[in-house]
């Protein structure tokens, strides 16, 4: 595990010195994942790296998982709230397109919560230019395969140094890293409402997947659910595609 962190490290200050930028930047939610990333980018920049907390309807006082993540690494952070941008934002859309009659209410919890997630994407491209750092992603090989992640929000980033980690492998990271046992042993999620669960919301488990990613068989229907996830989610893993170039021939 020793040589897997020291390579990420390596890696990140590379990518960070070919782009010409000064340091990392990380999102920090309080879940695993920004965990490990945030004691990656403190060992890769000790003195140019910073976390970012961006609460949305949750004072910042009630972000004891995400402080204790800063505050064990050692990271300088800034903690910015968003609840009245995101609900005078939310507000004026819902309004405007209850006034055409075209309000979708049984998708507004989930637009609800990609709307979040992409404003807390613009919210840190924001303050990563204000000191000329990279975006860093927090996304695992488990989320990355089922698209379990806002495209162009949390998966709006720059570098993902976690893409070819399982969520197991994630866990043993953070246990080496020495991250508070509240974060590692959690409830996975995203937070994108009140109880939600990333298990629950993709109708199978992290294990599974992680089974899966192994090469190792799992149960038929986990294994329907795991591919039709990825299936419906492939164009979050590709470049907005173009039509062929336009001939006249």
């Amino acid at each position: 595990m020793e040589k897997r962190v020291n390579y990420l490290v390596s890696w990140l200050q590379d990518k960070i010195k070919d782009a010409g930028a000064n340091g990392a930047l990380v999102g920090i939610s309080g879940g695993i994942d920004s965990a490990v990333v945030a004691y990656l980018i403190k060992k890769a920049f000790p003195d140019n790296s910073l976390g970012v907390l961006l609460p949305i309807n949750k004072p910042v006082e009630e972000q004891d998982d995400a402080l204790a993540v800063v505050e064990g690494a050692g990271l300088d952070y800034v903690c910015i709230e968003l609840t009245n941008g995101y609900q005078a934002t939310y507000d004026s859309i819902k309004q405007k397109l209850e006034e055409k009659g075209d309000w979708n209410e049984e998708t507004a919890q989930l637009r609800s919560a990609n709307l979040q997630a992409r404003m807390r994407m613009s919210t840190l491209y924001a303050v990563a230019q204000n000191y000329n750092y990279l975006v860093i992603g927090t996304d695992n090989a488990a989320e990355d395969y089922t698209g379990y992640f806002t495209k162009f929000g949390d998966g709006g980033v720059d570098l993902v140094p976690l893409i070819n980690m399982r969520k197991e492998e994630v866990r043993e990271m953070a246990q080496y890293l020495g991250i508070t046992e509240s974060v590692i042993t959690k409830k996975p999620s995203a937070e994108l409402w009140e109880g939600q669960s990333d298990e629950e919301e993709m109708g199978i488990t992290y294990a599974a997947i992680d089974a899966y990613l192994r090469g190792e068989s799992i149960d038929p229907e986990d294994e329907k659910t795991l591919q039709n996830l990825h299936e419906k989610s492939a164009h979050k893993r590709q470049i907005p595609a173009g039509p062929p170039k336009f001939s006249e021939e």
